[in-house]
């Protein structure tokens, strides 16, 4: 059915594809939440800072 490079072929897709699936879960379940919600507190405390600069 398959000859020996149609094979490693597949199962390199297969490989590349599974690693992109779970690079995506993860990207989307803990980096990006941990990126935004860093950037909202960082400018929380900056919003701070320039009212406790204007009293």
């Amino acid at each position: 059915m398959f000859d020996f490079d149609q094979y490693l072929g597949f199962l390199a897709f297969l490989t590349i594809l599974t690693i992109g699936f779970w690079l995506m879960i993860f990207l989307i379940t803990f980096v990006i939440p941990y990126w935004i919600g860093g950037a909202a507190i960082e400018r929380i405390k900056e919003i701070i800072e320039e009212k406790k600069a204007k009293k």
